[in-house]
This record gives C-alpha cells, sequence and structure tokens, in this order.
C-alpha cells in the first residue's frame, strides 16, 4: 500500500507544495504569581469569552492560557502571528501575573490544590472536569505542552491519489491511509522527538504524592512518560489500523471508559470529524502531534530549528513504508522505545543513538532527492548533532539549572525575564514594525477581543486590515484606524460582538 510515495513525489515535483504544509500551534502556559505558585487570579479580563475566542482559551485549570494560532504554510508566519499572540497575552496579565516557561507546573500545596479544585469558571465543560480531577487527579491536568497541528495541502494530496486509483476507490480513502501512515509512524518514532526536544527533567514538590523511583534522578521528559500526560496502561488506543483505532475509540468511549474523545491522550489525534467513525466517510482533515514539551529557551514556547525538522520529518514518516504483517510489532517496539528513552538521563546518550542516526542518514537521503532548502537542511544538521551529543538537549540544559532538587528558581527567573522584555519593547507588536502605534492598538485589541485579523497587501502594495467576526469581514487601511478608540471602533464594526465577561472577582489573596 502506498508503494514507491517518494518516487510519486519527486515524479510530480510536488516538494515545493510539501514544504509549505499547514502548520498551527497550540501552547499550553501557565500563570504563576510573584512567589512563583499558579495564579489565583480569574482569566484576564479584557479577553473575549471562552465560547468562542478563537486565539485565547484556557483548559484544565483557570491559571492554564492556551495560545492557538491559525494554520500557516510557512513556519515564519506562524512564528511571527505565535509571537504577536504571546505579547498580547503578556500585555493583558493582570497584577503580578507572569507566566511560567516549563511543562511540569510550579511547586503546588494543598491550598493551591484546593484552590485549583474550587474554581473553575467554565460550566459547559465543568462535569467533564470534575470527572477528571476524580479518575486522573488535580495535577494530571496541570502539566502543559505544545500541540502542533498538521495537514496536507489539498492538492498534493490529489495529484498523489491520481497515482493510486487502482489501490483506493475513493480519494477519501486514500486521504485517511496517508494521514493514518504518519500517524502510525509518528507512534513508531515519537522516542526520537522526546529525546530531541523533551524538557521535563524534575517535578516540583506537590506534583507526586509519593515520588516514583524510576524519577529519583533527573529524566528527559516526564510528562512524555507513563508518569506524564497519558492515559492509563489498560485504557491505550490502538493505531494498528484506521478501522481498529476508530472502533476501539468509539468503544471507550460508549462504554464510559472515556468521557469523550477528548480524553484520549495518544501522541498524535486524527482531526477534522464530529465522531470516530464520521472520519471513514467525511475523512481526515488534519493531525494533532501531542509530544512537545514548553521549551524554556524562546519565550514563545516552541523553537523555529523544531518546526522546520518536524516539516521534513512528516514527509520522511509519509514516505516510510510500514509493513502490515509487523506494524502491531513496530508500534509496540516504538511505544516501549518512548518510555525508555523519557526516562533516561538527559546526560548521556540515549541507548537508541544508532537507530537515530540511521532515521538522520535516510531523512538526508530524503532530502537531498526533494532538494530541500537551506533551512530544512540547517535544522537536519542542528538536530543531528543534538543527537550526537545528548548535552546539547532541552533537558540536559535544565539540569544544569537545577538547585536543591528543584527548577523553582529557574522558572521565576526567566518569567521574569520574558514579562519584562516584552513589556518594555519599543513597540505594542514588534512583529509589525511599519505599523503605526494607532494601528497596532487596534489589532491588539482585536485579538483580545476574539476578532480574527489578517493583514494582506492590494495590488498597489498597500496594508489591507481584515477582521472577522461571527462570519463577517470588515476590511480596513490604516488611515481609518487614525483617531479612533480601538474598542469602540470595533463594536461599531461588530455590533453583535459580546461584552465583555465578568469572570469573578480577583483571587489573588484567598
Amino acid at each position: 500500500m502506498l508503494d514507491n510515495l517518494l518516487a510519486v513525489i519527486r515524479e510530480e515535483h510536488l516538494a515545493e507544495q510539501l514544504y509549505h504544509s499547514l502548520v498551527g500551534l497550540e501552547v499550553e502556559e501557565q500563570r504563576i504569581d510573584q512567589q512563583g505558585r499558579l495564579s489565583r487570579r480569574s482569566h484576564p479580563s479584557k479577553f473575549g469569552s471562552r465560547t468562542f475566542h478563537p486565539y485565547f482559551q484556557t483548559d484544565f485549570t483557570e491559571s492554564q492560557l492556551e495560545v492557538i494560532t491559525d494554520p500557516n504554510p510557512n513556519i515564519g508566519g506562524t512564528l511571527d502571528q505565535l509571537d504577536t499572540l504571546q505579547t498580547v497575552a503578556y500585555r493583558t496579565l493582570e497584577g503580578d501575573d507572569r507566566i511560567w516557561p516549563l511543562s511540569m507546573p510550579p511547586v503546588m500545596d494543598e491550598t493551591d490544590l484546593q484552590f485549583v479544585a474550587d474554581h473553575f469558571e467554565r460550566p459547559a465543560v465543568k462535569p467533564y472536569r470534575e470527572y477528571l480531577v476524580k479518575k486522573y487527579g488535580l495535577q494530571h491536568g496541570c502539566m502543559t505542552g505544545v500541540h502542533v497541528n498538521y495537514s496536507l495541502p489539498d492538492p498534493v494530496i490529489h495529484r498523489l491519489f491520481s497515482h493510486y486509483t487502482d489501490e483506493f476507490e475513493t480519494i477519501v480513502a486514500f486521504k485517511n491511509a496517508l494521514y493514518f501512515r504518519i500517524a502510525q509512524n509518528f507512534v513508531r518514532y515519537q522516542w526520537l522527538l522526546t529525546y530531541l526536544f523533551g524538557a521535563s527533567p524534575i517535578a516540583e514538590a506537590g506534583f507526586f504524592e509519593t515520588p516514583p523511583a524510576e524519577l529519583a534522578e533527573p529524566v528527559r521528559s516526564i510528562r512524555n512518560s507513563r508518569f506524564g500526560f497519558v492515559n492509563r496502561p489498560e485504557e491505550q488506543v490502538t493505531y494498528a489500523s484506521l478501522d481498529q483505532h476508530l472502533q476501539q475509540l468509539q468503544a471507550k468511549i460508549d462504554e464510559g471508559t472515556y468521557f469523550s474523545a477528548h480524553e484520549f491522550y495518544g501522541p498524535v489525534r486524527l482531526k477534522g470529524q464530529a465522531n470516530a467513525q464520521d472520519f471513514l466517510t467525511g475523512g481526515i482533515q488534519y493531525l494533532e502531534l501531542r509530544d512537545f514539551d514548553n521549551t524554556p529557551w524562546t519565550p514563545n514556547g516552541v523553537s523555529r530549528h523544531a518546526l522546520y525538522f518536524l516539516k521534513m520529518f512528516m514527509i520522511y514518516l509519509m514516505t516510510q513504508p510500514l509493513p502490515a504483517g509487523k506494524a502491531l510489532e513496530l508500534l509496540a517496539t516504538g511505544r516501549q522505545r518512548n518510555q525508555l528513552v523519557a526516562l533516561e538521563d538527559p546526560r548521556s546518550a540515549t541507548q537508541f543513538q544508532a537507530s537515530g542516526q540511521r532515521v538522520f542518514q535516510e531523512m538526508r537521503a530524503m532530502a537531498d532527492q526533494l532538494q530541500a532548502h537551506n533551512e530544512q537542511w540547517g535544522a537536519i544538521d542542528d538536530l543531528e548533532e543534538v543527537l550526537m551529543h545528548p548535552e546539547l538537549t532541552p533537558a540536559a540544559k535544565l539540569v544544569t539549572h537545577i538547585k536543591d532538587g528543584s527548577l523553582m528558581a529557574f522558572g521565576q527567573r526567566v518569567a521574569r525575564q520574558w514579562y519584562h522584555d516584552r513589556i518594555t519593547a519599543a513597540r505594542l507588536l514588534p512583529q509589525s514594525p511599519r505599523l503605526g502605534t494607532e494601528t497596532q492598538r487596534l489589532i491588539m485589541t482585536a485579538l483580545q477581543l476574539g476578532i480574527r485579523f489578517y493583514q494582506v497587501r492590494d495590488e498597489d502594495g498597500e496594508d489591507m486590515f481584515m477582521f472577522t467576526f461571527d462570519g463577517i469581514t470588515q476590511v480596513l487601511q490604516e488611515r481609518d484606524t487614525m483617531g479612533k478608540a480601538p474598542e469602540e471602533l470595533l463594536r461599531r464594526l461588530f455590533p453583535d460582538l459580546p461584552a465583555l465577561p465578568v469572570e469573578g472577582p480577583q483571587k489573588n489573596n484567598l
């Protein structure tokens, strides 16, 4: 199935389009107070309602912020939007709140946990949240990470399908096979990503009631280990085949093992349909990759090199065959390796270094055939060096900052520095240096309120600003923003925009 896919990609000259596969990000992060504890403030009051906000959401805790970008074919565009959204988030923080830079939460005592348990301001999802607390505990939901949403360009799928019409009756079946091969191989090689990007070596006091013996010393990634953000071992869903995956997922929902599909915490989720069985008729629209820890080495929480590498890695996964007779064995080996790598000493070479070298050799051969760009070659070169030098991994670098078994001092220092750098920047939105201050303020207000924003240029090269809410799009030029109160202007453009929600009193001193 899907034989000679790399040759077909070359024959159809599709490499350039594959480099421009869509990538969107969901960056989860915790707000902390001046003492480095989880913030007890409500969700920032200047943000529009979480019932519809496209850019700023929360999840398990009120202190968590989820920053969401639009899908973008260019890594630069994705990161520019993320940087703008992060800037808006920082400029919207209230009081002494800062952003915690690590996936594992800060120190938590009983009063912190009780506050998390007692305060939740989203009634619609409260039953699900109460279920999660009872099943997994409070600490489980306090971890954060980066989710990458990945989709192939539709023209690429159609061009490839024309070579496989003997195997697949419909383009939906072909697209499902393509995406599911990527998903299977992602599971198979997840261990390599955990090695390269794992950044959760220790847990702070209060996370475990009794710390596991396996975590007595620092590891690569608690979050990606069996002690992290995963389902119970007996509640895993297979990736052996698409049919089995969907059947098991639906069965666990029907029998009450999962509250809903949201409770499936596998390394990759199929996305784009409301129900599991709808994928067979409607097709997989994109994949959600869930392996990535927050990195404290860039203030956006995700590195540029990681995303450039990931684009090449996804093409590699798509073109790697998975023999049907060996699928179960290879997937089981991949999961076992991921557990072993996640719990390795981050200062030492991984026991699977030779296997990693083979992956890089094959990626280099593929990149050569596809005439990869300098950015892709640079990412491959740099991350192969990380493979050979474990001291360069995020987890190993974090270990050098551990003091008395804790990263609290490091995390607070980074949080203060990131806040200072954002707030004292010369421009309101550094990624829009050509725009005037009034235009930047209008854009920031729109993003706070939950109005979608896109910047384009007309045929004369003049900037056009597109604001969209509830299916209505308004287009402005810079002169239209001059001398106008931002929120007043936006509410005049979008009269149905809801008033800012009342999230409840500030709770810093409770």
